[in-house]
């Protein structure tokens, strides 16, 4: 059992590391799933790749907790008011992203979630998140600015796009919170504002995900055994603690950096997985 924790462990700081930064926390997981296998059921393990992740939500609404709570008695009414618009716009955004992820759930399951598909799609995106930055650069040396730079001003029609890119992001190795602030970014949308957004869609999305994947364990009738709960236990409280620091650390560096790190990272990563799956094939 003490090998099955450590094992969770790990997987929690990578849950709690990719999932906030542009690189795929489901690709990862898949890929360290490779190396690291747990020894859990294949229905456990389905379920457990998406319920950790409820370990860094509670980090997104203990971060964020003063600015999503629209009952805070420090906020005047206004304040309160525009709270209540910034959920309604983040309910809007996660809209489409939800009914292709309930119609098409098993099926990605079946087809897509494999070290080829991940590997393919870190080396696309991070492509793209280079092509982004650098026409975002060329705009401000012209003199251009963002539309966008406070969260509050994201309007209905500026989150429904942004939910439409989230859709891109059922594909593992996107990335949930790459394919939104690429997204947010295209659209005019600043890079700290993009990224409180797509902290935000998080929530709603991953509870929803994390009810879905276990409703579905609990009616499979399979029973979890007491060492997969602490598998679980642990990894959530992991993701949770390591993803406090790192959605800290990613919102003072996109103050003042641009994702194109992120993007090489991606590229590097993608093509070393697929020359080892080549090697051992």
């Amino acid at each position: 059992m003490v090998i099955e924790l450590l094992k969770a462990i790990l997987f929690g700081i990578v849950e709690g590391v990719t999932e906030w930064l542009p690189i795929s926390s489901t690709g990862h997981l898949i890929l360290l799933d490779e190396f690291i296998t747990l020894n859990v059921s294949d229905a456990f393990k389905s379920m457990f790749d998406v319920v950790i992740q409820l370990g860094a939500i509670l980090a997104v609404i203990v971060l964020f907790f003063h600015k999503l709570n629209p009952f805070s008695p420090s906020k005047s009414d206004g304040e309160k008011k525009q709270t209540w618009q910034l959920w309604f716009k983040v309910i809007a955004a996660i809209i489409p992203s939800g009914i292709v992820g309930v119609l098409f759930d098993d099926w990605m399951d079946a087809h897509l979630h494999n070290a080829v598909v991940v590997s393919i799609a870190l080396i696309v995106y991070g492509i793209a998140f280079i092509l982004v930055e650098n026409r975002k650069q060329g705009k401000y040396l012209s003199g251009g600015r963002n539309a966008v730079d406070n969260v509050y001003d994201i309007t209905y029609r500026t989150a429904l796009i942004i939910g439409l890119f989230q859709c891109l992001s059922l594909i593992p190795g996107t990335s949930r919170s790459g394919s939104t602030i690429l997204g947010a970014i295209l659209i005019g949308v600043g890079r700290s504002a993009g990224a409180e957004f797509s902290f935000f869609m998080a929530i709603p999305t991953m509870l929803g995900a994390s009810a879905i994947k276990l409703l579905k364990f609990l009616l499979s009738g399979v029973s979890a055994t007491g060492t997969e709960i602490g598998v679980l236990a642990v990894g959530c409280v992991v993701s949770f603690v390591v993803s406090l620091l790192v959605i800290k650390g990613l919102m003072q560096y996109v103050r003042s950096h641009s994702f194109s790190a992120f993007g090489v990272y991606r590229i590097v990563l993608g093509i070393i997985v697929l020359a080892y799956f080549a090697l051992i094939a």
